[in-house]
């Protein structure tokens, strides 16, 4: 079903949105926590028209608006949670796609980036605790610009990465902090990778 769901949305999504995503060879086989900066409710859907293997990602509440809506959602993979409260059941259901050696997109950022530079806000430790409680290795993703219609929206993958200097430790606020530092660290080692390769392409093409 979500092949042939990708497959009916990806022409016209490719000709309202086109994307070119740099390093896909990055995303590993196999369960991976996928982070990357949140610039607009198109983020997620952009990154699994545009990679083939199946990602499910954390989608607000707010997003669930029909029984349409809600149905494309889940069949693309999206994990419903409410931010307002310690959403136990959306964080099983993330438990539950890792220990099944599947992919989890989680936005480290919590919320839209609604910054015209897309600098890196603030990032929660949510991500950085389900990676390491699982032991999961994260991809740090980067989306260069904000997707746009008829604007090529460009996203850099960066190399995977661990977390297994705090595997077996206490998770107190302290050492996920710590982690979250980290996490952010390798989102802005890729933001600036996304800079250096997209911006010498354009001074190149002029």
């Amino acid at each position: 079903m979500l092949h042939l769901l990708r497959g009916l949305a990806y022409i016209p999504m490719a000709i309202v949105y086109p994307t070119k995503i740099v390093g896909k060879k990055n995303l590993p086989k196999g369960k991976a926590v996928i982070t990357l900066n949140h610039t607009s409710n198109m983020d997620s859907i952009l990154l699994i028209l545009n990679t083939w293997e199946k990602k499910y990602f954390l989608a607000k509440k707010e997003l669930f608006t029909s029984k349409s809506r809600s149905w494309f959602l889940k069949k693309m993979g999206a994990i419903r949670i409410d931010r307002s409260i310690a959403d136990l059941n959306a964080i099983k259901e993330a438990f539950k796609v890792l220990k099944e050696n599947k992919k989890l997109v989680i936005f480290p950022e919590g919320t839209r980036n609604k910054n015209a530079e897309l600098s890196l806000q603030t990032v929660k430790n949510g991500s950085a605790m389900i990676a390491i409680k699982t032991k999961t290795p994260l991809v740090p993703i980067w989306i260069f610009n904000r997707p746009k219609a008829f604007h090529l929206t460009k996203i850099m993958i960066g190399e995977p990465y661990d977390l297994s200097e705090f595997y077996g430790q206490k998770l107190t606020d302290e050492v996920l902090e710590k982690a979250s530092e980290k996490v952010a660290q390798k989102l802005n080692e890729t933001k600036e990778l996304a800079e250096l390769k997209f911006k010498k392409k354009r001074e190149k093409n002029g």
